[in-house]
């Protein structure tokens, strides 16, 4: 077997896994009907998968220290499945909350290995592989409101196959969560069948000494913290109450529902493209450029009135915040040492997510007590446009890690 058609596994893997953690956002307004809560309890369904995904980052540069990337990469499909199947059953918040905090867990044990893992197989070409790696991610954000459109629609009648799961015959969302647990188990075999007889790289062997490796690297895992996490925690909050926002602006319901689909869409070529450009542009004046166009976008659509106005702006910064993510990717990967990466890479990462994974609380909160989606979308730019300007002064000043 070959390096690449293991690559195409991984593609898919991470395809499922991402699925996973978006697909909450179309399904926001889907679980307050059906489970009878408000927008911040709704939003702290969607922050649970963002906590599970950060909870096991850290942990995971520490373990892989100790066992083989693929290990952990065939680890989290199997996490995957138990974590959608508990919340395809979930009769309760608590239990949904559960099973969405599980199947996050998984995309945190992959993300850090997997990411790791493709720098590593093309050591070459780190940009435009993991550009590909997070394509593949992208299109399952694009396509999480349509697979939710589809199953929640009254196009198709799932009754049948409800009732042959021992499902409720009148809540068809819960077959999205199916999908990704049949999907799961199934990705984890073909990952398993592919690695078989692949070269697979040595060169996490010196990676041996994580809290060493996070100490040496900690200027340029504070820099990726300091631009991902912030942003990471506007965006959270954004994306998971895009439709809602987009309903407080007057657009129509199944508009505004797919509206994040454009958003996601935008981001598919963003990964390819941003990646290749991270390899050939001064990462550190490309990163905080790709953030400060972000913000612009964020106040531009909160002023933006019209229909057709609000979906404009909406490709446009889905491109902008897709294409922050191969970029930190790219630099960080490309920076850590190999008998650095993976544990500087796992204190990054996890350190990350902790900051950004309360997003979707947050603006559910506000929003339950009434503070206008407006009013806290500019208020998330504003917070990110300080950090961007903070990192500016600093990276002129020759502070910043290059």
């Amino acid at each position: 077997m070959s390096r690449s058609r293991l690559f195409g596994a991984l593609c898919g893997q991470v395809f499922l896994v991402n699925l996973t953690r978006v697909v909450m956002a179309p399904l926001v307004s889907v679980f307050i009907v059906t489970f009878g809560v408000g927008e911040g309890t709704a939003g702290l369904v969607a922050t649970a998968v963002w906590y599970g995904s950060a909870a096991p980052r850290i942990p995971t540069g520490y373990l892989l220290t100790k066992v083989s990337r693929l290990t952990v990469v065939l680890a989290s499909g199997l996490v995957l499945a138990v974590g959608a199947t508990a919340a395809a059953i979930a009769s309760s918040v608590p239990l949904l909350i559960l099973g969405a905090a599980m199947a996050g867990l998984a995309s945190g044990l992959y993300f850090v290995t997997g990411n790791t893992l493709v720098s590593e197989l093309f050591p070459e070409r780190v940009g435009r592989m993991i550009g590909i790696h997070g394509t593949a991610s992208q299109v399952a954000s694009a396509a999480a409101a349509p697979i939710v459109t589809l199953a929640v629609g009254a196009t198709v009648d799932w009754t049948p196959v409800l009732v042959a799961l021992g499902l409720p015959a009148d809540e068809p969302w819960r077959l999205v969560f199916v999908a990704i647990a049949a999907g799961g188990l199934t990705i984890t075999a073909v990952t398993f069948v592919l690695s078989r007889g692949v070269d697979l790289p040595d060169a996490g062997d010196a990676d041996r000494d994580f809290l060493g490796a996070a100490r040496a690297e900690w200027q340029t895992i504070l820099l990726g913290v300091a631009v991902m996490g912030v942003l990471g925690f506007a965006w959270q909050g954004i994306f998971n109450f895009y439709q809602l926002f987009m309903e407080s602006r007057g657009v129509a319901a199944g508009v505004a529902r797919n509206s994040l689909t454009l958003v996601f869409a935008a981001g598919v070529p963003a990964f390819a493209i941003s990646g290749t450009l991270a390899d050939r542009l001064p990462q550190p004046h490309y990163l905080l450029g790709v953030a400060g166009t972000f913000v612009v976008l964020v106040f531009t659509l909160t002023a933006a009135t019209s229909t057709v106005g609000l979906l404009v702006v909406s490709v446009a910064l889905g491109y902008t915040v897709h294409s922050l993510f191969p970029a930190v990717d790219t630099f960080l990967l490309g920076s850590f040492p190999d008998q650095n990466r993976a544990s500087a890479y796992a204190v990054f990462s996890g350190v990350m997510m902790l900051v950004q994974a309360p997003g979707s609380w947050v603006v559910g909160t506000l929003a339950e007590a009434g503070v206008a989606y407006v009013t806290v979308f500019r208020g998330l730019a504003a917070v990110v446009g300080v950090v961007v300007v903070v990192l500016f002064v600093l990276q002129r000043a020759g502070r910043l890690p290059n």
